[in-house]
């Protein structure tokens, strides 16, 4: 795992967050000075003053600062200032040791999830280096011995949770920002499949359709006129053109992908697309399927991240040889497609860190619709994409 340690703040999805902190911090605040006063102000009454005259007036001015500019509320002088006061309530009234530090930790958790990992490490060493001192010059009634191991547990464990919630909010902030880039990725890639079937259709099949009922009509004229031959010429040239958009209209077709898995078997469909995938990315198809009785909703995703994991063999790794290989039993079904490209460069694919690809996004997702597995051996000369799925 990874943990940044420069001080940079992971972008949050909503501000409400640290306007929920400032309001909890506050609540906090009042609930013990509450809590004391019902009690009959115990310990001489100083725990209480400090909780009125500077937990209170501190939380209510941190509420403040947050409702105007949550970007002052994210300044981490603000968690500096929630240990400082803390640290003035054990140092007035050394019997709230335990209160303070158990209110400390949930104030590393809440400043390390709002600032991430940037800042997980100065989050985490506040609490040590200002209660520490604190419960050393006081009276702590705590044996000294049970004190300092205390003490080592209570830096462990304040370390140990600014890192950790701020790994996890790391983690959690990436896949959100690599989910939206990807998205963004896919509508652009949608619109530009639109533009360019529409001008294919339209320069293609569309303009040579019109020279086709040219040719019938020349055909005709001929045919009135008892010239047979350059009616079977000009019918020669629109079968001819016929001919050919037939082939870019299937291709076209197959390229949509197979939509009738209730009357195509997953060898039938990749079958059917093997020529055109041989011909469009330049590569030689091999096939090793036995797989009978797979259920129609298994093998139409199946059958598009064999279409992914060809294409981005045939355009992205430079293979030349790409074999499709699937196997099951009542236990589970495994898809394999292995090819001889360059592989990703030693890079993990399917690494938390690395930019969500179109390809490899639709391949992982469609894995987890399946409830599958899904693994990604890459090296130079050899790529193995591998997905198990429930039987």
């Amino acid at each position: 795992m990874r943990l940044p340690l420069t001080p940079t703040r992971t972008p949050l999805e909503s501000r409400e967050l640290i306007v929920a902190f400032a309001i909890i911090r506050m609540l906090i605040a009042g609930a013990a000075f509450l809590a004391l006063a019902i009690l009959g102000f115990p310990y001489g009454g100083g725990a209480t003053a400090v909780l009125g005259l500077v937990a209170l007036p501190w939380s209510l001015g941190v509420l403040a600062i947050t409702r105007r500019s949550t970007d002052a509320g994210l300044s981490p002088l603000i968690a500096l200032g929630d240990m400082a006061v803390l640290g003035l309530l054990q140092g007035v009234e050394p019997d709230m040791y335990a209160v303070v530090h158990f209110v400390a930790l949930f104030l590393v958790a809440a400043h390390a999830h709002a600032q991430g990992a940037g800042w997980s490490l100065v989050i985490g060493l506040l609490p040590p280096l200002v209660l520490i001192p604190v419960t050393l010059a006081t009276d702590v009634p705590v044996d000294e011995g049970l004190l300092h191991a205390y003490e080592v547990v209570f830096a462990a464990a304040c370390l140990s949770t600014a890192l950790v919630v701020g790994a996890l909010r790391e983690a959690e902030t990436s896949a959100r920002l690599r989910a939206r880039a990807l998205s963004r990725r896919t509508i652009d890639t949608e619109s530009g499949f639109r533009r360019r079937l529409a001008e294919a259709i339209h320069d293609g099949p569309l303009q040579e359709l019109s020279s086709v009922e040219l040719m019938l009509a020349s055909a005709e004229q001929a045919l009135d006129h008892d010239d047979d031959a350059r009616a079977r010429e000009a019918l020669t040239e629109a079968r001819s053109l016929t001919r050919a958009n037939v082939t870019f209209l299937r291709d076209e077709i197959v390229e949509l992908g197979p939509h009738a898995f209730e009357e195509l078997s997953f060898e039938q469909a990749v079958a059917a697309c093997t020529e055109l995938w041989e011909r469009r990315y330049g590569v030689s198809v091999h096939t090793d399927i036995a797989a009978d009785g797979l259920r129609s909703e298994v093998a139409g995703p199946l059958f598009r991240i064999t279409q992914e994991a060809v294409a981005n063999a045939g355009k992205h790794a430079a293979a030349s040889t790409v074999t499709v290989r699937l196997h099951g039993d009542a236990r589970s079904t495994v898809l394999e497609i292995e090819d001889d490209g360059r592989g990703f460069g030693g890079v993990d694919p399917l690494g938390p860190a690395e930019p969500g690809h179109i390809g490899l996004a639709s391949i992982r997702e469609r894995a987890e619709m399946l409830g599958g597995e899904l693994a990604i051996d890459s090296r130079e000369g050899r790529t193995l994409v591998r997905v198990r799925v429930p039987g």
